[in-house]
């Protein structure tokens, strides 16, 4: 049987939301595994053992740069240690004129970007030199800088929330409409064929296993998991949402009723995947105190 530590229940607490003894009980069941854990707490607690999939740990700011006639462009996420620097008006600065580099380049990563030219230097040479007036670490993440088939728009909610959509056909305000309703709504892809099978199959997992709990016949396990499926489906995919400016159309016949369609999207939420570092001051002191 695979050891079950305190850091695996911390971590599996952390990602779920459960009781700790129901963390260890769930892990203790899954033999260790954390992903299996995280399903069987799902099944036990509903959906709010998901949550921390979407958790923000870090700071720092979404920019974006789009041509003018809106061919091209690009986004780019920048972090930071602190929101205050996220607010510092060298930082944003720097965020902006990060953008139009890559919307202006051929750079395919990261790395790429840093050896670009920037203010006469290049891009990491500026970076280190903001590093060193702010005081603080600044590190440029990741960008997108699409094939633009139709014209390209953005929405940036509260600088934490960055979208950039490619919209054929339609008008600035549909545009504009379909990026507000990404940040709002936060669909995974434009269609099912952009799901991960993995994610399909943990919710037909869960929704048996759920559907067992309650005592529902066998036969009937496997339809109930087809609706399930379905209706995550319709959750997390833009053209099966319902628009949220009118809950009557979904994003498809919003689309359609102004003959556009959505080629591609993405959107960046600041920190996601990054494990933030809580600070414990009064511990610090204390531990201080009796050194």
């Amino acid at each position: 049987m695979a050891e079950i530590t305190a850091s695996m229940v911390k971590e599996l607490r952390e990602r779920t939301d459960a009781p700790m003894m129901d963390c260890k009980k769930a892990l203790t069941e899954a033999e260790g595994d954390m992903t299996r854990a995280e399903e069987i707490l799902r099944v036990r607690f509903g959906n709010k053992a998901s949550k921390a999939a979407g958790r923000v740990a870090a700071e720092g700011t979404v920019g974006v740069a789009i041509s003018a006639d809106g061919k091209s462009g690009a986004m780019v996420e920048v972090n930071s240690e602190t929101d205050f620097c996220a607010k510092n008006e060298d930082f944003l600065s720097f965020v902006g004129e990060l953008a139009t580099i890559v919307s202006n380049s051929n750079a395919t990563d990261i790395d790429a970007v840093s050896v670009l030219a920037m203010r006469g230097a290049t891009v990491e040479e500026t970076r280190a030199q903001l590093v060193g007036k702010i005081g603080e670490n600044i590190t440029p993440r990741r960008f997108v800088r699409p094939t633009v088939q139709g014209k390209l728009a953005s929405y940036i909610h509260g600088s934490k929330i960055g979208v950039l959509v490619d919209v054929v056909g339609g008008d600035d305000e549909l545009a504009k409409d379909i990026a507000m309703h990404i940040a709002a709504a936060k669909p995974k892809s434009l269609d099912a064929s952009g799901i991960d099978a993995s994610l399909i199959e943990a919710e037909r997992r869960v929704a048996i296993e759920k559907a067992k709990e309650a005592g529902k016949p066998e036969a009937m396990l496997e339809k109930i998991a087809d609706g399930t499926v379905q209706k995550f489906l319709k959750e997390v995919t833009l053209l099966n949402q319902v628009f949220v400016k009118d809950d009557k159309l979904t994003i498809e016949q919003l689309l359609k009723s102004k003959n556009a369609s959505v080629a591609s999207f993405t959107m960046f939420t600041v920190g996601e995947g990054i494990e933030k570092v809580v600070v414990d001051y009064a511990a610090e002191v204390a531990a201080a105190a009796k050194v």
